[in-house]
């Protein structure tokens, strides 16, 4: 299969099913999905994205080798949301390599605290915080005086999650 000409430019469950059924756990296969995942800014980056996170709920095993370009690729300015959406919402469940542990967190304070960020990349990004919190336990100073700061005007969604980590 063709997997950059048969990926569509609008979602469609019966072409993400089709391209599941041919990735099938295969590390070859995913690698050129994630070839695209990484290829420019397009819709075809963002609909490979959604591919990615079919595909790690199922096999997991198949993000580790892609974990520190994932991380570096959020560096990358004019990203689009859906790119960093399914980026943090990989990276939450990720065993993130000690070595990159500042840069993402970093990266994950930066959204929380931007205001234009959307709601879900900034609930992903607080669970990976609240992740290295368990290493670095001075983070969970700063992630609560953020949670706590943004707790009132936050959708439902965001005070849940911050709910869950301010316990």
């Amino acid at each position: 299969m063709n997997l950059k000409e048969s990926l569509p430019e609008y979602h469609s469950q019966v072409e993400t099913k089709r391209i599941l059924n041919w990735i099938d756990g295969s590390p070859e296969y995913f690698a050129e999905l994630m070839q695209i995942f990484f290829d420019g800014n397009t819709r075809k980056n963002q609909y490979a994205a959604g591919v990615m996170i079919h595909c790690i709920d199922r096999w997991s095993f198949l993000i580790t080798p892609y974990i520190e370009k994932l991380i570096l690729n959020l560096q990358n300015d004019g990203l689009h949301d859906a790119i960093k959406r399914n980026t943090v919402r990989v990276l939450q469940n990720a065993d993130i390599p000690e070595d990159l542990h500042g840069i993402i967190a970093e990266i994950c304070f930066n959204y929380l605290k931007n205001p234009a960020e959307a709601v879900a990349i900034k609930v992903f990004s607080m669970t990976i915080i609240d992740n290295l919190t368990k290493f670095y336990p001075e983070l969970k100073e700063e992630l609560r005086f953020i949670l706590e700061e943004q707790f009132p005007f936050q959708s439902a969604g965001f005070r849940s999650r911050a709910g869950k980590i301010l316990k």
